[in-house]
């Protein structure tokens, strides 16, 4: 009811409202009928995107390679409505007239009346590409073909079909059925209609949903890269996985880098980074401690071992004197004196780091504007709603500040820290991120 509060929610309400004003399209721009929708691969996240649609009352085919894979996949979801069911927040009814909606198949030619499919394979291009070219055989005249990539090439992906008007990105974030963002891929052959029926689709099925430019990332994962290396940096410097977690949740973040990553998957980030290593600029420095937990066989809170241990199920994690003494020895290879971490250092770090980076994808139009990424990092990534995001933040603490501290980190460490030209810009002028949140006068999807 009061500042700063109140001031964070109208910012973001008015980013959300903001959000549906997408440059090429408007009120009048066609949509198609979208009453069917595909969805290829049944793991984790693509029964989650079933649930998506089945719970908005469309009709799912999901489909996987095997019978196996599909009883996997359709018992996670029938799960998952016996849980709704058994805490009264969903009737025996409803239960069964969506888990009704949803038909499980081996065959892709099942998805041949598809409206929309939707691919949540493996994240590996070979995947996608492979899976993207048999849907162009299949799928019918004017179907939209998305994929669920976090970080690849959306436009190689539509390049290996005849369509690549038709395909976009459905970023949707873990679990689906339950986090409310879904970036929106724009590719660069993407028309103006498949466009404009996943921004009215995504407001439909109960999504906040951000569209951006295609990029290694796209808008929240990309910012989460230097987070996360700043994390890791810390660790090498003197602090420990807890210390790092307990300041940022502190700050309010429902988890710190360290536990987000053991809950996701530490192999899902190492396949990023080595992606990544092949371009690797030589005067960037790059920390491989995480690189040690996966060789180590700590792949997070699935294998009871990740930054944590976890003795008795995910929600057990206890710091490990084991990764303390890696984090250590790690230390004393690279020649750096440890020393004691500040938990303002902490902070000013991690999130510098991401303001620094979303600078820099505003400046290079991936973003529409700074209340988009407010929304992705409060919806799809945990930052506290109560500040607004990290723009809305920075904007409280001061481009000015936020700027010379950037400067002053790029001078004391290396290219991570290299200030982004909009952060510059703003700041030597006295303006803010807010006054870059600008609303059309017309547009957006009705």
């Amino acid at each position: 009811m009061a500042p700063p509060e109140s001031d964070a929610a109208t910012h973001l309400a008015r980013a959300q409202e903001a959000a549906s004003h997408v440059p090429g399209i408007d009120a009048a721009t066609p949509r198609r009928p979208v009453t069917r929708v595909g969805v290829v691969g049944a793991g984790t996240m693509g029964s989650g995107i079933a649930m998506v649609f089945a719970n908005a009352g469309l009709a799912v085919t999901l489909v996987e390679k095997d019978g196996e894979a599909l009883g996997r996949g359709l018992g996670r979801i029938r799960d998952v409505y016996q849980r709704a069911q058994t805490k009264g927040t969903l009737s025996d009814a409803e239960a069964a007239t969506r888990l009704a909606r949803i038909e499980g198949e081996t065959d892709f030619a099942a998805l041949a009346t598809a409206d929309l499919i939707i691919d949540a394979a493996f994240e590996d291009m070979a995947v996608k590409t492979d899976i993207f070219t048999r849907l162009d055989r299949i799928a019918k005249p004017g179907a939209i073909l998305a994929t669920n990539t976090s970080a690849l090439d959306v436009d190689a992906i539509a390049a290996v079909t005849s369509r690549p008007q038709d395909v976009l990105g459905l970023h949707f974030f873990s679990p689906a059925h339950v986090m409310r963002l879904l970036e929106i891929v724009r590719g660069a052959k993407t028309d103006a209609s498949t466009l404009a029926t996943a921004v009215a689709l995504a407001r439909d099925v109960g999504k906040v949903g951000v569209t951006v430019g295609v990029c290694d990332g796209f808008c929240a994962n990309r910012m989460l890269y230097p987070y996360l290396r700043q994390a890791d940096c810390l660790m090498e410097e003197g602090a420990l996985p807890q210390d790092i977690d307990r300041v940022l949740t502190a700050f309010g973040l429902a988890m710190g880098p360290c536990a987000m990553l053991d809950m996701a998957g530490q192999d899902v980030a190492w396949f990023v980074r080595q992606r990544q290593l092949k371009t690797w600029p030589k005067d960037m420095r790059y920390s491989r401690l995480a690189d040690l937990l996966v060789e180590r066989g700590r792949l997070g809170s699935k294998t009871n071992a990740g930054w944590y241990s976890y003795p008795s199920g995910p929600r057990s994690a206890q710091p490990d004197p084991d990764v303390e003494a890696m984090i250590v020895a790690e230390s004393n290879r690279l020649g750096i004196v440890r020393r004691p971490i500040s938990d303002e250092e902490v902070l000013t770090r991690c999130l510098y780091a991401l303001v620094n980076e979303g600078a820099r994808l505003l400046g290079e139009g991936i973003v529409t504007r700074p209340g988009d990424i407010d929304l992705c990092y409060v919806y799809g990534m945990g930052f506290p709603a109560a500040r607004g995001g990290p723009m809305h933040w920075a904007d409280s603490v001061g481009l000015a500040r936020v700027h010379a501290a950037v400067v002053e980190l790029h001078a004391r460490h290396d290219q991570n820290w290299t200030p982004a030209p909009l952060l510059a810009e703003l700041a030597a002028s006295g303006r803010s991120f807010a006054d870059l949140d600008k609303v059309p006068a017309a547009g957006g999807v009705s």
